[in-house]
Order: structure tokens, then sequence, then C-alpha cells
């Protein structure tokens, strides 16, 4: 239920449906949001969740910090530094600087990966021309 709240006439409370809905998560994963500790919604006076454009904001960055490949612990970790202020900046670079090297070592493995695979398209193209004799394993030997 979407309503405009009387405190602020330009706050605008998003149900746990119409949040999902706009942030593009089902209700269910704003819930292990908030079992994380992720996200806090503001509850109103019937005790019910709600969240605002504040939120909206909030959750894009949480699935930024998912984006780079960060592993959900390390998201609560960034999330608790962040809470912490710029006392933290330390230990927040050294974090990011973690998951860079982990991103950059995978994205070397799925480069080899897709190396073999453009070798094995290659070879069952000459295998279909009748321009290759040799095994995939002989085939790949010229390219070591």
């Amino acid at each position: 239920m979407l309503e405009v709240s009387r405190k602020d006439f330009f706050t605008i409370k998003y149900s746990i449906g119409d949040f999902a809905n706009k942030v593009g998560l089902t209700a269910y994963t704003l819930r292990y949001y908030e079992k994380q500790n992720l996200i806090i919604p503001k509850r109103d006076e019937n005790d019910r969740r709600y969240y605002d454009d504040q939120d909206v904001k909030w959750i894009g960055f949480i699935l930024h910090l998912k984006g780079t490949g960060m592993l959900m612990s390390e998201i609560q970790e960034y999330v608790e530094l962040r809470k912490q202020g710029d006392s933290t900046i330390h230990q927040r670079k050294q974090l990011l600087q973690s998951v860079k090297k982990r991103s950059l070592a995978e994205i070397n493995e799925r480069k080899s990966h897709l190396n073999v695979l453009s070798h094995k398209i290659d070879w069952y193209d000459g295998k279909l021309n009748h321009k290759v004799d040799e095994s995939f394993e002989e085939y790949l030997k010229r390219f070591r």
C-alpha cells in the first residue's frame, strides 16, 4: 500500500510489496536482508513495516556491493564498518581490495575457460570441414 505520511507530506511510505516491486527484489529477499541487518524497516503506528525513498537508495547501494562479488558476510562487515564512520575507512579499503583481488582471479579463470572453449569450437570447425585429423588434446598442444 502506497501512502503519503501525515508527518511529512513529501515522504512516501512503501509497503513491503510496493518496495519490493520498486527495487526489483522479492518480499522474501527483503525479509532476508532484514534478518541479516542490512536493512531496517521503519514501523507505522500499527507496527507494520514500511520503507521510504532513502531505503530505495540504500538497497541500491547494497545491490551495488553484491554486484562487486562481495559475499553476504563481507557485505555485512562493510555495512557495519560504514555505520562506524570515517575511522573505519582503512578497514573498508582493505575489504574492497580483497574483493577486487578475488574478482580479478575469477576473471582470469573465466578467461582461461573461454580460451579452451574457443579452441574446442575451432577444433570442431576443423573436424566439420575435414581439416583436422588430430585429437583435441593434440590440437591443444599447439597453443601451450
